[in-house]
């Protein structure tokens, strides 16, 4: 399947994880398809809020582009992506692929891989790169055969020299991996993870597949990452649905944000993460790779998938991550896909974007994954807003000015003066928080909270997007609901506007205050709840603001009186998307 980069004008247009960009038609025709684009103009961005300040790609116009193969090699930051060359729908996929030194500022590139042999002819969706020993590259992917089979095929660079890597060449055994064995659905079969050595030596992969009506991620091993066998054995599976997408599987360390390469020998203290998408969502379980056995143990199992950990609460799917070795990171990007109408789509020539790569590693608990914005994002920050010292009483509204409310960096302390009026919870509402942050919206009075902040809001507040906390007591410990509620953010009919939501655990007697952190960018409005604890990622389209002035707020609607210590906002500055050369 394909993924998108990015979202607002803080990054440009990069479609998703296996896709860049979408590029406007009409810039488009004024360059050569193999050429690079030109970046948007201001005043195009300007007349669109809509359109995010992401990577664009070397597209004339593009559809649902997830994103393939993430890695840094040789100085370079690689991103590929699911990319409809001829449309801003769905169909004729190939590998698009942009480059970067900073993760931030990007060069679009001619495209990677082409479904040009049969093993890929209906179509190359996602794959993942590998690093090998002595640095050689290579990537696996999946593609459609004639027969509309998904199989694993292999590239590799065709010339090392070029920094870009603009030209791949195909193995000649491709596939290297077939649907076959017993119980295998040969058209629910894809997305090949990066590749792992295991105890004996060998190189293994994971592919998402449905097994026997079940979902699993299959396990291949390879002395040569070229010819794979079958393990006899899942590396996990599942009979709580049919198919995962897109599945990742990596080691991380216990209260470590530093990240683990795979190809290298892991620390008996690892934990495993193994990510799969579903239900529209990227969820994730922790536990051990066990190496005798050769399988995934999950700390916990949770029958009910509603249950299962997510890595977003909002617009957020077909994430990869890859190991950072530049500085010791792992990092994770996600696609996020419109939510307007497919003709909107086709009318403006593009569809999709990423979201800003983050960051990720484990909880010092080993319990939760932790999320945000990889750092090199605050070198767009321009103009700093920074207040201290405020108090939101019930009702409270403090708007904060001097930042561009289309492109900012929000980030907010709040600290609670009390936790004596939390409201009871209810373990009931995890099985559908989204509904919960519907009845319990930013103007229904709690206990504690509802806290947070409004952004992209209308003179009149007839459109707006509130982003806020509420604080709840269970039995043993507190926990922080954080809703990104969309129901209010445009006047246009016809969107899809939801108002999303997640709980996380929070350790109140010993830390009273909450933080919230909001990148708007247009048409993307994320958002990091709890240190990273909560993430959000939603798209917007307002139309009242568009040839006005859009507000921000701090508000409280809670009986609690929440203290802001420090609350600082900084206008973004647009990177460098689309252009010849970097600097």
């Amino acid at each position: 399947p394909p993924v998108p980069l990015s979202h607002g004008p803080i990054l440009g247009l990069l479609p998703p994880p296996c896709s860049l960009l979408l590029q406007p038609p009409r810039l488009r025709q004024q360059w050569g398809a193999s050429l690079p684009l030109p970046a948007v103009p201001e005043g195009l961005l300007h007349r669109q809020p809509e359109v995010p300040d992401r990577l664009p790609l070397p597209a004339p116009q593009e559809l649902d582009q997830r994103g393939c193969g993430p890695m840094y090699y040789n100085g370079i930051y690689h991103e590929f992506y699911q990319y409809n060359p001829n449309g801003s729908v769905w169909g004729n996929i190939v590998w698009g692929h942009s480059v970067s030194t900073d993760l931030i500022n990007w060069i679009p590139l001619e495209a990677a891989i082409e479904r040009d042999t049969p093993s890929d002819i209906n179509g190359c969706w996602t794959g993942s790169a590998t690093i090998l020993p002595g640095n050689r590259l290579v990537i696996i992917y999946t593609g459609a055969d004639p027969e509309k089979r998904q199989v694993q095929n292999i590239v590799v660079p065709k010339n090392l020299s070029d920094p870009y890597l603009r030209e791949w060449t195909k193995a000649g055994n491709n596939p290297v991996i077939q649907p076959v064995g017993p119980g295998l659905n040969s058209g629910q079969f894809r997305d090949p993870t990066t590749g792992w050595i295991g105890p004996d030596g060998l190189w293994r992969i994971a592919v998402g597949a449905e097994l026997n009506g079940d979902s699993a991620a299959l396990l291949y091993k390879s002395k040569d990452f070229l010819n794979w066998t079958r393990v006899d054995h899942p590396l996990y599976s599942s009979n709580s649905s049919s198919m995962w997408e897109c599945p990742d599987f990596f080691a991380v360390l216990p209260g470590n944000s530093g990240g683990l390469d795979l190809s290298a020998a892991i620390p008996n203290a690892a934990k495993h993460v193994l990510k799969m998408s579903l239900d529209s969502c990227d969820k994730y379980m922790i536990g051990v790779y066990d190496l005798k056995s050769d399988t995934f143990i999950p700390d916990t199992v949770l029958d009910d998938r509603r249950l299962w950990s997510r890595i977003d609460y909002g617009n957020f799917y077909a994430s990869k991550s890859f190991f950072d070795s530049k500085k010791g990171r792992r990092i994770i990007w996600g696609w996020t896909n419109e939510t307007d109408s497919s003709s909107d789509d086709v009318a403006k020539g593009w569809a999709g974007i990423h979201a800003i790569p983050r960051t990720i590693w484990l909880d010092s608990h080993g319990k939760q994954l932790l999320q945000w914005p990889v750092e090199e994002v605050e070198s767009l920050r321009g103009n700093e807003i920074n207040h201290q010292g405020l108090e939101l009483k019930k009702g409270g509204l403090f708007e904060i000015k001097g930042a561009d409310s289309f492109q900012a960096d929000v980030e907010i302390d709040f600290e609670l003066t009390s936790i004596d009026k939390a409201d009871p919870f209810d373990p009931s509402w995890l099985l559908d928080v989204e509904k919960h942050c519907r009845e319990a919206g930013a103007s229904v009075n709690g206990g504690i909270g509802p806290f947070g902040l409004v952004v992209l809001a209308s003179d009149n507040m007839e459109e707006h997007t509130a982003v806020h906390f509420r604080v709840y007591k269970s039995e043993q410990k507190y926990m922080i609901l954080m809703c990104s509620d969309l129901r209010s953010s445009s006047l246009r009919p016809g969107l899809y506007t939801p108002a999303y939501g997640g709980f996380f655990e929070y350790d109140l007697e010993k830390e009273k205050k909450i933080s919230l952190r909001t990148l708007i960018d247009r048409s993307a409005v994320e958002s990091f709840g709890g240190g990273g604890r909560a993430c959000i990622m939603a798209r917007v389209y307002p139309v009242a603001v568009v040839d006005g002035v859009a507000h921000m707020y701090a508000f409280n609607n809670g009986s609690t009186t929440v203290r802001v210590p420090q609350l600082r906002a900084w206008s973004m500055r647009r990177a460098q998307v689309n252009v010849k050369g970097m600097e």
